[in-house]
């Protein structure tokens, strides 16, 4: 479990601490990879002396930042088009891959105990079906004295790679979904009965506030708050449970430069054992950065990261990149910038 103070004084999030260390490395953006950015920085400030300010605000905010030159790198789980970022001469690469997961507030039932398919769940985020009850949710689970209990949506209120990735699966799996609300970092959430939390912070919090509430928050926030979650049907018809191996199951077959800026999506990968909304967390820097110096100290961050952090990563149940993959991010893209 991550220490709150050990993180606070690893990560340096305040005013003061970013004036003191001025020779930080400084980023901002997704809340998904923070818990391990967090435990990252702990060890290598430890390490080396060197320190990362990295503020939680979300994969919009770190695009806004990166782009308003105010941070040595952004970070986003909704990857940046291809055309963009050659517009905003950017280099784009993944730093980790994880699984975004379903969290319940249900009296009664164990982590993993209910099962749900993906379009049950987009009737749900839909406000079509409104109690735990309804017959759908109940044929899935047989056995289980499930309650009459409303169902309130909780979701993200901010700009959201989280959202992005969410919505991507739900798009993947309900066309109605697909046709009517679409995939983004913002979407208008069409269930009437629903609240929004700022970051997965703040998703996880209200989840666990509201009784007989659903919300989508990173696993890693999920064992932090010792939150219930669902099981969830991939697309082979296979029910499983969130951890590294179904998020590394979902990423075995993925092409990473398949796609302009390595952005792939890996929702509803194939496989009995995929996890069916794995994806990764990826990092923006300018190819010619204002800040040279800084720019070269966070690709020695990220290259300690991948070298050093594996052990940490799987702590937190995320799954480090591989070898061969992060070679080709140093030859293919770390290149690019000129340091």
């Amino acid at each position: 479990m991550l220490k709150l103070k050990s993180v606070m004084a690893a990560v340096g999030l305040s005013v003061v601490a970013a004036t003191t260390w001025a020779a930080d490395i400084t980023g901002a953006g997704a809340t998904f990879p923070y818990p391990i950015y967090a435990k990252w920085a702990e060890a290598y400030k430890k390490e080396t002396g060197t320190g990362l300010n990295y503020q939680s605000i979300g994969s919009s905010g770190g695009i806004r930042q990166i782009r308003a030159k105010t941070v040595t790198f952004g970070a986003t789980d909704a990857p940046v088009p291809g055309a963009d970022l050659d517009k905003d001469g950017m280099v784009q690469f993944p730093a980790i891959i994880g699984g975004t997961v379903p969290v319940v507030n249900l009296d009664g039932f164990k982590p993993g105990e209910l099962r749900i398919t993906g379009t049950v769940m987009a009737e749900m985020f839909m406000g079509k079906i409104t109690k735990w009850n309804d017959p759908k949710f109940v044929a899935l689970n047989p056995g289980k004295s499930l309650p009459d209990q409303a169902i309130t949506v909780v979701h993200r209120a901010d700009g959201s790679g989280t959202t992005f990735n969410w919505t991507d699966y739900l798009t993947a799996v309900s066309k109605e979904w697909a046709d009517t609300v679409g995939k983004g970092a913002a979407v208008k959430w069409p269930a009437a009965s629903s609240v929004g939390g700022k970051g997965n912070e703040g998703v996880a919090a209200n989840v666990n506030r509201v009784k007989g509430a659903i919300g989508y928050v990173e696993y890693a926030y999920v064992k932090k708050n010792n939150m219930n979650f669902l099981q969830l049907q991939n697309a082979d018809g296979k029910y499983v449970s969130p951890d590294d191996l179904t998020f590394a199951a979902a990423a075995a077959g993925a092409d990473w430069f398949s796609v302009p800026g390595m952005g792939i999506s890996m929702v509803n990968a194939k496989g009995a054992t995929s996890w069916p909304v794995s994806t990764a967390s990826f990092i923006l820097m300018y190819k010619d950065p204002s800040d040279k110096n800084l720019s070269k100290e966070a690709i020695k961050f990220f290259d300690w990261a991948f070298k050093s952090g594996k052990g940490m990563a799987a702590e937190l149940d995320y799954v480090p990149l591989p070898d061969a993959l992060t070679k080709q991010i140093r030859e293919r893209v770390w290149t690019q910038i000129k340091n």
